[in-house]
């Protein structure tokens, strides 16, 4: 009888001293749990005399009762106090100036190659996207270029295997739907590429978008004008092009494409060297051993190519002088172009 009245004393003394939730917890669990103290008084209600345990049962009873009451009172006002000091140190300063949030923008190149899309999407093309690694016959062979082509040569083309190589054009692309696809065919192929090539205008990668037209009685008609219709949508309302005798091996006849200058509309400035037009693409009919390198019968069939340097139509839309701009990843520059 006596050890129940020494124990709601110690338990108070020691729960007053608690200054966590869980050093309180600990400090009850020593009285209450299985292996606590008022556990250990009931097991040893065997070694008391029959007529006495009734009496000491309840005194263990009252005894348990007590200490919930005790570690319940001690156990608000722990926790009030954790919750003060939670506030506190969570506490904010309305009156503080607010952090700024830095807002991004899309790359200009990526923007570019988004509006091209939007516009090519709008005549009924369809997107395809190659592989960057391809193959010498799908990057030259099959485009009609010659073993002994200077493109082929190291200094020109990254290779990285016998035959295997980076490739240095999305043309690529259109050999191998029309390998896949028969023709009335309407695709666009945009991509990164890579060339041994570097200066103001250049660089070793870059990004090209290449357009095919596959189908019966296409001309170079169907051509230009598409090419007027991507002039007006990309540059301005009042944008003409123009088209010069150019080679390449995978078209013929082959052009290069003007369009009229973007900063002075053509009435010539230092930008377009006085002439009034800018250089933005090249293009031409597919040539006859293309399409047969393909399956598809050049005497049924006819199309037109064109390809266009991702950079050097951003350039030219946002009067960008140098292409590494593009990949210095200076914020100062690509904040420019937030909406």
């Amino acid at each position: 009888m006596e050890d129940t009245e020494k124990i709601a004393v110690e338990a108070r003394e020691e729960a007053e001293k608690a200054e966590s939730s869980r050093a309180l917890y600990e400090i009850k669990m020593k009285f209450l749990g299985r292996t606590g103290k008022v556990t250990a008084l009931l097991k040893g209600m065997r070694d008391i005399a029959a007529e006495l345990r009734p009496a000491f049962g309840k005194k263990v009873n009252d005894l348990r009762e007590k200490l919930e009451g005790i570690f319940g009172e001690i156990e608000a006002r722990v926790k009030a106090k954790e919750m003060e000091k939670k506030l506190a140190s969570e506490k904010i300063d309305v009156t503080e100036p607010g952090r700024h949030t830095a807002q991004g923008a899309l790359h200009p190149i990526t923007r570019t190659r988004d509006e091209l899309i939007d516009v090519f999407a709008g005549m009924g093309f369809e997107i395809f996207e190659g592989p960057e690694i391809e193959t010498e016959y799908y990057n030259f062979t099959a485009l009609n270029t010659p073993a002994d082509h200077p493109a082929r040569d190291m200094q020109d083309t990254f290779y990285i295997g016998d035959g295997v190589l980076l490739r240095t054009q999305t043309s690529a692309g259109q050999i191998r739907l029309m390998e896949k696809k028969k023709p009335p065919i309407k695709m666009l192929s945009p991509g990164r590429v890579f060339r041994s090539d570097d200066d103001a205008t250049h660089s070793p990668m870059f990004h090209q978008m290449e357009g095919l037209v596959v189908d019966k009685t296409i001309t170079l008609c169907d051509l230009q004008g598409m090419l007027d219709e991507f002039a007006r949508k990309m540059f301005s309302s009042s944008a003409k092009t123009r088209l010069r005798p150019s080679y390449f091996p995978f078209t013929e006849p082959s052009v290069e494409v003007d369009v009229s200058c973007t900063a002075c509309g053509g009435k010539g400035c230092s930008l377009c060297k006085g002439t009034g037009w800018i250089e933005v693409l090249g293009a031409g009919m597919v040539n006859r051993h293309v399409l047969e390198n393909c399956g598809v019968d050049p005497d049924e069939y006819t199309g037109f190519a064109f390809g266009m340097g991702i950079e050097r139509i951003a350039m030219l839309k946002y009067g960008i002088r140098h292409i590494r701009s593009f990949f210095e990843n200076d914020t100062r520059f690509l904040q420019q172009f937030k909406d």
